[in-house]
């Protein structure tokens, strides 16, 4: 049982995060990976990922078991911001941080030679782990994130408004039966007995696509109190995660052109034009001209974040990726 423990500081301090969190999603859907018998709606993502990502899983599946425990340092708060934030703040992990938490993983399960690698915190090791994360985020999350953020956010928007009109513990109400608001606290099934003491800190709660049945919190009490959670996605948005079709590329293609198609389709999450040339595999001064194509074009919008630029899908643009081919009609799930 998982018991979060809330004193009156907290109930203004709790919060639901603005959407999903790439590195969450991440970590969570190597567990799904694995399922035997996985729901149909992630049948054409399991086979799509199995037969994309097969330099990348051997590296990260020895890092994230199918039950229990795994390292804190995979999930950093900074993902909130994207994944390519996210991945800076991991390699950017302490070493010894990274030492302790891959030596409690060690007490559930004998690691291998490169999970002893990695908890040694070497720059080259990190550098291969973080290749292999860039990797895997594009082949199995990049490619949906349009679809899962708009399935995603369709419950952080209903969680937002329930706290809006009836306050704080109105929203934590309405988790049930995955959590169960008991005052002072929040409880959920969980494989361990494991008390949270939020002690004035607040909570933040983000909604996954990936998080399955029971919610996930951080290992490590002193990190800001999170938990992740199974979104609740209405049926009539429940879209199976299937991998983007040959037919409907081809329309894209005749469409745009065959370049300014890869680069919108490479736009799965927001990015800067240096990643956005990586994925389509163009030059950098060929990313910067299309997404500028794309842009007046209203399919996507682009903003100024520091020393970058940074690229995202518009409703248009999402839509258009998002559209069946010609003829064909949209397929949901019953």
């Amino acid at each position: 049982m998982l018991r979060l423990h809330f004193t009156a500081g907290d109930l203004p301090r709790t919060r639901v995060a603005d959407g999903p969190d790439p590195l969450w999603e991440c970590v969570l859907s190597l567990h799904r990976l694995r399922e035997e018998r996985p729901e149909s709606n992630l049948s054409g993502w399991r086979e799509h990922v199995l037969r994309h990502s097969k330099a990348p899983l051997p590296l990260l599946l020895p890092l994230v078991p199918a039950r229990g425990y795994f390292p804190d340092f995979l999930t950093p708060a900074e993902s909130a911001e994207g994944f390519e934030a996210g991945l800076d703040a991991l390699l950017s992990t302490r070493r010894s941080r990274i030492r302790d938490q891959m030596g409690r993983l060690a007490t559930s399960r004998p690691l291998t030679p490169w999970a002893r690698d990695v908890s040694e915190g070497g720059a080259a090791t990190l550098r291969r782990l973080g290749a292999a994360l860039r990797a895997y985020e594009h082949t199995a999350i990049g490619t949906w994130w349009p679809r899962l953020r708009t399935q995603v956010d369709s419950d952080r928007t209903w969680r937002a408004r329930t706290q809006c009109t009836h306050g704080t513990e109105g929203m934590l109400k309405t988790f049930g039966p995955v959590l169960r608001w008991r005052p002072p606290v929040l409880e959920a099934d969980y494989p361990v007995d494991k008390e949270v003491r939020l002690r004035g800190r607040g909570l933040l709660l983000i909604p996954s696509y990936f998080c399955h049945r029971t919610p996930v919190a951080l290992a490590d009490s002193s990190l800001p109190p999170t938990l992740v959670y199974p979104a609740r996605i209405p049926e009539p948005l429940s879209t199976s995660l299937t991998a983007p079709g040959h037919a409907r590329q081809e329309t894209l293609a005749r469409l745009l052109g065959h370049t300014r198609a890869a680069v919108l389709e490479s736009l799965g999450s927001s990015c800067t034009t240096s990643e956005l040339a990586r994925r389509a595999g163009v030059s950098l001064s060929s990313a910067s001209e299309h997404a500028s194509v794309l842009r007046a074009a209203g399919l996507i919008s682009s903003s100024r974040q520091r020393n970058c630029v940074r690229h995202a899908l518009t409703p248009m643009g999402l839509a258009l990726l998002d559209a069946p081919p010609a003829g064909r009609p949209r397929s949901v799930t019953a």
